[in-house]
């Protein structure tokens, strides 16, 4: 063994390191609508008791449909908020035990803080229509059944905090309507993007690439890496992907060659071939591929090297195909002109994504 080449060792056993990259796509939605839908209004309304509190705010400017155009009014999509309430529902009066020590760390005394404990509800919905009537959605943005709690400062004296909310009862309902009523608006946000929207997405994912210096493999796997890397760098939301594949066929070409030649049963060679399926299912992933990357799935679990992942990559590629075939929209990459858009009631017709 002391007289075998390097070469021959080093295909004993194979290290492997993560290759983290960040890649851009758009997201598709996930319930589909008219394809000449693209522009959406929202209104707000609360009660009369929350009315002033609200008139203050404007949180309606706060809701975005990424990948739509936002109207005043008569959008295709109407975005209808309704915010009740926020309710007090038990006010006490909590105790702290603050414990004084001198520089050896003996107890040298004690006393006693107080403060006030407010638990207290919101709720919000949203009711989405298109402009024509048609119910869309329903939306639950914030729910009674989530009891939330204030805290207020503390004191030494216990009637100062028994008497701290009743005192500063308006500023502090104030802002805690605030709160609640920005995150219910982030939420419904993050809703629509989901459900209707067309966002643009950073994606931070890996790869697996050959760490064993005296691996044979070691030169040919960095220099594969970075030609891929300068492909999926310059991979952006608006833009086609559709030269990148023939970018990657030397890529592509490598990760199968790989497979090949190390196609035994043995440890190190299933481990360097579940690098090659790994790396080529999340490739085809970002190449819009599930048909693909679901081949690759396939092979890492008949690999017999972790096919935990292969099953998780299925699953992957599962939902990648069903929403390209619930949207119609078989690729993540192409352009949205927001400000082309028109709405129902203006004059020009609606221009499309070019998908």
């Amino acid at each position: 063994m002391l007289l075998a080449p390097a070469s021959i060792i080093a295909q004993k056993k194979v290290d492997l390191d993560r290759f983290d990259f960040k890649v851009q796509y758009r997201s598709l939605p996930l319930i589909r609508l008219d394809s000449t839908y693209h522009t959406y209004n929202v209104s707000v309304n609360t009660t009369k008791m929350m009315a002033p509190i609200l008139d203050e705010m404007e949180p309606a400017n706060s809701v975005i449909l990424e990948g739509w155009r936002k109207l005043p009014s008569d959008g295709h999509l109407n975005i209808q908020v309704k915010l009740e309430d926020l309710l007090p529902e038990n006010v006490s009066v909590k105790e702290r035990l603050v414990t004084t020590r001198d520089r050896n760390g003996v107890v040298t005394g004690t006393r006693t803080m107080y403060y006030q404990e407010v638990v207290y509800t919101f709720a919000a919905t949203a009711t989405i229509n298109d402009y024509k009537g048609t119910h869309v959605l329903d939306e639950e943005l914030a729910s009674r059944n989530y009891k939330q709690v204030y805290t207020s400062p503390e004191f030494s004296i216990k009637p100062l905090a028994e008497g701290y909310f009743l005192l500063n009862s308006l500023a502090i309902t104030k802002d805690l309507y605030r709160s609640c009523v920005n995150r219910a608006m982030h939420y419904l946000s993050d809703r629509i993007t989901d459900n209707f929207g067309f966002a643009e997405v950073t994606s931070s994912d890996f790869m697996w690439v050959i760490s064993t210096r005296k691996h044979p493999e070691y030169e040919e796997d960095r220099k594969i890496f970075q030609q891929m890397t300068d492909v999926l760098f310059s991979m952006n939301a608006s833009t086609s992907i559709d030269g990148a594949r023939e970018k990657l066929k030397p890529v592509i070409d490598y990760f199968e060659q790989i497979k090949n030649t190390y196609n035994t049963s043995s440890k190190h060679d299933r481990k360097i071939r579940y690098s090659s399926y790994f790396n080529l299912a999340v490739l085809y992933f970002y190449l819009d591929d599930p048909d693909n990357m679901m081949k690759e799935a396939n092979g890492l679990i008949l690999n017999d090297f972790r096919t935990e992942v292969g099953t998780s990559f299925q699953s992957v590629a599962t939902r990648l195909k069903n929403q390209f075939l619930q949207t119609n929209i078989y690729t993540r990459h192409f352009p949205v002109n927001t400000t082309a858009y028109k709405g129902p009631a203006e004059k020009t017709e609606t221009v499309l994504n070019d998908y």
